[in-house]
C-alpha cells in the first residue's frame, strides 16, 4: 500500500509451490504513538496475504511485533498497554489466523510455556527467560496440514534481542 511500502517491511519470494514473505511488522511504539499506523498495515498486510493466498499457498515469517496470547509473554497482567500486547494487535492477529493461516509454532505446541524469541537487553532478561514471542511462521493452512513437520525456537543462539526460529516443511 502507498502508506506502508516505503518503509520497505516485505520481501516476498514466489516458488514453484509457494509463497515465501519475510515481514518486519511495525511496532506500536512507545506510549502507543503508532497504533493506529499499525491496526492500518494489518489490514493491509491481511489483504496482501490473501491475495497471494488465493495463488498458491503462503509462508510468512519474521518478526511480527506482537505476542498473540498470554502464554507468548512472560508478564501478560502488566504488559496489557504496552506495544506488542494490545488488545488491537493481538485481534490483527486473531483475524490473520480466521483467514486461513495457522501460527506454527502453537500448531505443533500449543501448551508450550517459556518459549520466547525476543528479551530486552535489560536486567538480564534473556538470562532469567523473561521474554516475548514476536517471531513467527505463519503458514497457509493447507499449506499447515500437508507439510508442516516442525517449527523450532532456537533460543540458546546468541548475538541479538532476537534468536531465530526454524520451520520445517515436507513440500
Amino acid at each position: 500500500s502507498p502508506e506502508h511500502d516505503p518503509e520497505g517491511r516485505v520481501i516476498t519470494a514466489e516458488f514453484p509451490s509457494l509463497f515465501v514473505v519475510s515481514a518486519y511488522v511495525p511496532n506500536a511504539g512507545r506510549g502507543l504513538v503508532r497504533l493506529e499506523p499499525r491496526t492500518r498495515w494489518d489490514s493491509a498486510f491481511l489483504s496482501f496475504l490473501r491475495a497471494l493466498d488465493a495463488r498458491k499457498p503462503v509462508l510468512l515469517c519474521g518478526d511480527l511485533n506482537v505476542a498473540h496470547a498470554e502464554i507468548d509473554l512472560c508478564h501478560p497482567g502488566s504488559n496489557k498497554k504496552s506495544a506488542g500486547f494490545t488488545p488491537q494487535e493481538r485481534e490483527g492477529f486473531t483475524r490473520l489466523l480466521g483467514a486461513g493461516f495457522v501460527d506454527s509454532f502453537r500448531r505443533l505446541y500449543p501448551e508450550a510455556k517459556g518459549a520466547y524469541t525476543f528479551w530486552t537487553y535489560l536486567g538480564g532478561a534473556r538470562a532469567r527467560n523473561v521474554g516475548w514471542r514476536l517471531d513467527y511462521f505463519v503458514m497457509s493452512k493447507r499449506l499447515a496440514e500437508e507439510g508442516l513437520c516442525d517449527s523450532k525456537i532456537r533460543s540458546a543462539v546468541q548475538g541479538s534481542d532476537h534468536c531465530p526460529i526454524t520451520a520445517y516443511l515436507a513440500i
